[in-house]
């Protein structure tokens, strides 16, 4: 490969995580707006859930258990 040659531009920009309007997020478990989540999708649907209710249920989440279950 010629050193003058430049690598081909990216047409496509890199997806941007989805970002929940300001003040739209609550917790799926017990309805707290938190500070930081955790975001979950299920059936279609993404989820939020605080970093309480992430910590107290992390093994289920872990085990991919639906929050149903949990």
């Amino acid at each position: 490969m010629d050193e003058d040659t430049e690598p081909p531009e990216q047409s496509e920009k890199p997806e941007q995580p989805e970002r929940p309007a300001a003040g739209s997020v609550v917790c799926a478990r017990c309805g707290t707006v938190p500070v930081t989540w955790l975001s979950s999708v299920e059936d279609g649907r993404r989820l939020h859930f605080c970093e309480s209710c992430a910590r107290l249920h992390i093994r289920a989440i872990e085990s991919r258990l639906d929050s149903l279950w949990w």
